[in-house]
């Protein structure tokens, strides 16, 4: 099973950025698709954005136009661009590779992001 290691995230003013890695212990050629979800207390786990390809971007609606996925192969790192943050992106940002048939899922251990003026 393939390890995830998130970085970059921290404390960010309201209109901010801020880019988010999630580093992968193996190749990321095997992994069709890719995601970044968060999480609040007491909430569930939300599905943020994916990637699939290299090509297929999906987001959820209340990122749309404003956080950026992508994938880099040859660094075996994912990526999320998230400007003009507001404060309810405020969450622990994970970065996930879905189950397949043989494998169970990949979580990261989470980065906190933090919008707050």
């Amino acid at each position: 099973q393939v390890r995830l290691v998130e970085s970059g995230g921290g404390l960010v003013q309201p209109g901010g950025s801020l880019r988010l890695s999630c580093a992968a212990s193996g190749s990321l050629f095997s992994f069709n698709v890719m995601a970044w979800y968060r999480q609040t207390p007491g909430k569930q786990r939300e599905l943020v954005a994916s990637i699939t390809g290299g090509v297929i971007r999906t987001y959820t609606d209340s990122v749309k136009g404003r956080f950026t996925i992508s994938r880099d192969n040859a660094r075996n790192t994912l990526y999320l661009q998230m400007n003009s943050l507001k404060p309810e992106d405020t969450a622990v940002y994970y970065c996930n590779i879905p189950p397949a048939p043989g494998r169970a899922a990949s979580w990261g251990q989470g980065t906190q992001v933090t919008v707050s003026s």
